[in-house]
């Protein structure tokens, strides 16, 4: 079975994680703290690189992926 262009995109997405260490300089959306993502959302469960969250303005449910040195949040990605 053929991959989807967005396995693609999550696979090279953490590939720069692991070799950066970092939030990849080509992702350009926004970021969360710790205490900004935890106002924002409603956390599920975890499973590093990912946080399982449903987002508190409309009940959505995704994941974001996180880095450690800073915690910081990014790349939300709802799933239905």
């Amino acid at each position: 079975m053929p991959e989807s262009p967005e396995s693609d995109q999550k696979r090279m997405l953490l590939t720069q994680l692991i070799n950066e260490g970092g939030v990849p300089a080509s992702y350009d959306g926004p970021l969360w703290t710790t205490e900004e993502m935890t106002s924002e959302f409603d956390c599920v469960g975890f499973a590093a690189p990912y946080v399982v969250v449903r987002r508190r303005s409309d009940g959505a449910k995704g994941t974001l992926t996180f880095v450690h040195q800073p915690r910081v949040y990014f790349d939300f990605v709802a799933v239905s």
